[in-house]
């Protein structure tokens, strides 16, 4: 739900970096194959349970494959949300996971090839996970997103967001560090271009735009969505929209992203 209108602060065209786990780190996990080229038929149990490979990995189903156990955490913090404490809201406030799947049609980019942030979104109680339907390195999307500005009472004081115990249950599991409440820098937004072999998790209270799928026009990109909610709109989802977004004028402040083709460096790094 929409809960503010925030100014941009001043116009920027911000260029796309590629997907990478160090790269996207501060804001979330990035996710793909960490060893490509380590296949059940060349990597024996032996080296891998040896520690051979990365993220916890192990042999699986009688050696015919390699799970990666430890790529990305799931964040549940519903616990802490204000509609959980009141026994009224019991029956509504409980959050579950939940699988659903985005059908994300190529947006439209113009003839300047970039793309107008106009609103940006977080989920404060919740990580979440889109993973496209696709292992085709051609088809690709943006993953734009903004660190959380210092919290100002006057700007937060009606969007719950998990309380400072949260916080140290966080620290306490080896879990990201939660952004806080407050709202987006979009002097520090940055964006990052990822292809159909990744997947990508927002940590919880990540400010980041809606999906933003590439391709020729009438294509789309099916990502199934992992999340946790609780059907409370303002836990479940907060937007705020970007002053300027949709209009008109040669004094309009505007946040761009500007897109590579494919053939020009576009494709997004391996992890």
């Amino acid at each position: 739900m929409i809960v503010q209108t925030i100014p941009i602060p001043a116009s920027r065209t911000i260029s796309v970096s590629p997907l990478t786990r160090e790269a996207f780190a501060p804001f979330g996990t990035a996710i793909a194959n960490p060893r490509p080229e380590a296949l059940p038929s060349n990597t024996s149990p032996q080296s891998i349970a040896a520690g051979s490979l990365p993220y916890g990995a192990v042999s699986a189903n009688q050696g015919s494959a390699i799970q990666y156990r430890g790529l990305a955490a799931m964040q549940n913090l519903y616990s802490s949300s204000s509609s959980s404490t009141h026994e009224k809201n019991a029956a509504t406030a409980a959050a579950t996971p939940r699988m659903t799947m985005f059908v994300c049609g190529a947006r439209d980019l113009g003839r300047d090839s970039v793309f107008r942030v106009g609103v940006l979104e977080r989920h404060p109680f919740t990580s979440q996970t889109f993973i496209p339907l696709t292992a085709d390195a051609s088809k690709r999307y943006l993953v734009i997103v903004a660190p959380t500005l210092p919290a100002s009472s006057e700007d937060t004081a009606n969007l719950p967001a998990p309380p400072a115990a949260a916080e140290e249950q966080q620290q306490q599991q080896q879990q990201p560090r939660l952004p806080g409440p407050g709202l987006p820098d979009l002097t520090r937004l940055v964006a990052f271009i990822a292809t159909g072999e990744q997947a990508v998790t927002y940590a919880a209270g990540t400010w980041h735009a809606p999906m933003v799928a590439l391709g020729p026009a009438g294509s789309a990109i099916d990502f199934v969505v992992v999340q946790f909610a609780n059907d409370v709109p303002i836990e479940d989802c907060q937007e705020v929209e970007l002053s300027g977004a949709g209009g008109s004028g040669d004094e309009e402040r505007k946040l761009v992203v500007q897109v590579p083709s494919p053939g020009r460096g576009g494709l997004a790094a391996k992890l």
